[in-house]
């Protein structure tokens, strides 16, 4: 059994208190665990694919709401991003939920409550319990309280740093970077009309229009990167 004290912590940092605790025990047992002891029927596999599918789920809810002219290879992408594994098992850090894993004597002693594997797990798992105890309003509200800041930052780079954007989806994806170069301009000096074309591996991926070059900038590499990441 989990320590009650353990429970309560965990609970707090969710933002939700499980009528059922053995749901929340569940999604703390490593398959290691119940393997060692026999008389422990179940580990968080199981919730770990419900989970996987409920935060699946409050994310695109949450996302398809937040951006209401963004096309769905978009959506999908910042989707991905939210529920990845790297962004999991900093959750599950921040949730200090190695602390309260129960693993078996092997995977302890090799390291398995900082393991990113068993953190992310771990976390795909709490939201399945939350899930069974809760329903998926109940998902929705632990989502909306432990990825405020990714989604900050989804926003963030969305509306202020498309340029920003469209490098880290170009570096990640082919280890380069995109160019912008000003096609056109018209107007007189006071009211002048700039329109660039951010380039991808030397293709044109976007073109973007404004009173400044910066501006013209930015809106050409939201359209490229709109356009990549449906492609991907």
């Amino acid at each position: 059994m989990i320590k009650k004290d353990a429970q309560r912590s965990l609970e707090k940092k969710l933002g939700y208190r499980f009528k059922e605790k053995a749901h929340l025990e569940t999604a703390l047992t490593h398959p290691s665990y119940r393997h060692e002891n026999s008389g422990v029927l179940a580990d968080n596999q199981r919730l770990e694919f419900l989970g996987d599918a409920a935060l699946g789920l409050a994310a695109a809810a949450d996302l398809y709401r937040r951006f209401e002219t963004v096309d769905e290879g978009a959506l999908t992408h910042k989707r991905s991003k939210l529920t990845n594994r790297t962004t999991l098992a900093r959750i599950g850090r921040e949730l200090e939920i190695g602390d309260h894993l129960r693993l078996g004597r092997g995977e302890e002693r090799s390291g398995g409550r900082q393991r990113d594997s068993n953190l992310t797990d771990a976390v795909e798992a709490l939201i399945g319990a939350v899930f069974l105890d809760g329903g998926q309003k109940a998902v929705e509200r632990v989502y909306q309280r432990l990825w405020r800041t990714d989604l900050a930052d989804i926003v963030a780079a969305d509306m202020d740093n498309p340029k920003g954007a469209l490098q880290e989806f170009c570096q990640k994806h082919w280890k380069t970077s995109p160019s912008y170069e000003i096609e056109a301009q018209s107007g007189p000096a006071h009211e002048r009309t700039y329109v660039c074309v951010a380039r991808v591996q030397g293709e044109k991926r976007g073109t973007g229009r404004g009173t400044n070059k910066r501006a013209a900038e930015m809106e050409a590499a939201r359209e490229a990167l709109m356009a990549l990441e449906k492609e991907h």
